[in-house]
């Protein structure tokens, strides 16, 4: 973790731009530019600091980025974007991805994208990674010349190894369950804090009437005038603060979302590691029926019905000469079937000691995570009930002394 590039360069997304442009389409398009700062940690010189590059990038391009780093090592789960549409909001929030407000919490969860694959101790050695945050031109041909895309695998071949494979690692098997259960655990919670915002922002604006309510009713009394006037003052105070409130409910919010969204890379893993166990299998029956095929050549016999048997006692048996070249080519490709099921052996013993290194990784990262900010939660939860109190400590003096 001391050669991370997290350690070595300070990273911001320092600012958002809307911009107007043309697409691939030539489509008129509006979007949004996000400003990426980075600068040495080591000074240039004594008492000097290292200057700012910096460089724009859409969020198509961290999708891009993203999309690479994903397939490039698919044994590590890739820390995922924030969202690119609003989800799980409560009903006063705006749901438009041009929201002034939702592209400042965006550019936060860029700025926290870029920080997480920078301290990680893989993606953080990748030229294309160091690429994206240093060059702002030609990075894209660069990308797509490492041909990245021609690795990825389909949805279909995914989803075939899911119900195909014979014999699934339950370790794998249990850690998708797991980040199922982790999205469905995270999405209810999102949606009861959506409500719970909901019914505070209705608490809030009803301290915002009574503040109403206490202030013109001061004005036609002249011995309790004070005591309202100031017993209003102090809801109205509570009123105004609930915006600011809700603002720091949204980073909590955002920072559960990106554990929503971190369970589809634990489960792109697992698919991956299904794609390579049918691989493995499929490599095995196909050697298994050439070794047959072989021994039937060499014997004379066929143990299961087969077009080869059929094709034999229709149009006659094989010349010897016949035989022995297949069986030639049938022992070639035995040798080299065996090659490769050993080299898969060994690729599918890699992944996974590699893969499980890093979910464990993953594991100690999201216990700290979620902690903080639950507890972070719960303590600006009991701030609130606090200034709750002490507003209504305050408007209970202020009638008392009327």
């Amino acid at each position: 973790m001391e050669d991370c590039l997290a350690k070595k360069m300070e990273i911001t997304v320092s600012e958002a731009e809307k911009r107007t442009g043309r697409n691939a389409m030539n489509i008129q398009e509006t979007y949004t530019a996000y400003l990426i700062e980075t600068r040495a940690v080591e000074p240039q010189s004594e008492g000097q600091c290292a200057p700012v590059d910096s460089l724009w990038r859409r969020y198509s391009e961290f999708e891009l980025l993203r999309n690479y780093l994903s397939v490039t090592y698919p044994h590590i789960v890739v820390p995922p974007l924030p969202e690119k549409r609003a989800d799980f909001v409560w009903h006063k929030l705006s749901a438009d991805n041009m929201d002034p407000d939702f592209v400042e919490r965006r550019r936060i969860g860029l700025e926290n994208f870029l920080l997480r694959v920078a301290s990680h101790p893989v993606l953080c050695q990748d030229k294309i990674f160091y690429s994206f945050l240093t060059q702002e031109g030609g990075w894209k041909e660069m990308v797509n010349e490492t041909g990245f895309q021609l690795k990825a695998d389909s949805r279909l071949k995914a989803l075939n190894a899911t119900f195909r494979v014979k014999n699934p690692d339950k370790r794998f098997t249990e850690l998708k369950h797991y980040s199922d259960e982790l999205q469905s655990v995270i999405s209810h919670l999102l949606r009861v804090r959506a409500r719970v915002a909901d019914r505070l922002y209705g608490v809030y604006k009803v301290h915002g009437n009574y503040g109403r309510v206490f202030s013109e009713w001061s004005a036609i009394e002249k011995e309790m005038g004070d005591g309202l006037q100031s017993a209003g003052h102090h809801m109205d105070v509570y009123a105004a603060s609930i915006d600011d409130i809700l603002e720091e409910e949204e980073h909590y919010a955002d920072q559960l979302k990106e554990y929503l969204f971190y369970a589809e890379a634990l489960r792109a893993v697992c698919r991956k590691h299904e794609l390579m166990q049918y691989d493995l299998e499929m490599a095995a029956q196909d050697l298994t029926s050439k070794k047959q095929q072989c021994e039937e050549l060499a014997t004379g016999t066929v143990r299961t019905f087969s077009l080869k048997g059929m094709t034999s006692k229709l149009f006659g048996q094989e010349t010897p000469e016949q035989r022995e070249a297949k069986i030639k080519v049938l022992e070639e490709q035995i040798q080299e079937g065996e090659e490769q099921l050993k080299s898969k052996n060994l690729e599918g013993r890699d992944f996974v000691k590699s893969a499980w290194a890093d979910i464990e990784r993953f594991k100690e990262q999201k216990n700290h995570d979620l902690k903080e900010a639950l507890i972070s939660y719960a303590v600006m939860q009991i701030s609130m009930c606090k200034k709750g109190i002490q507003v209504w400590t305050n408007a209970k003096e202020c009638f008392s002394k009327m």
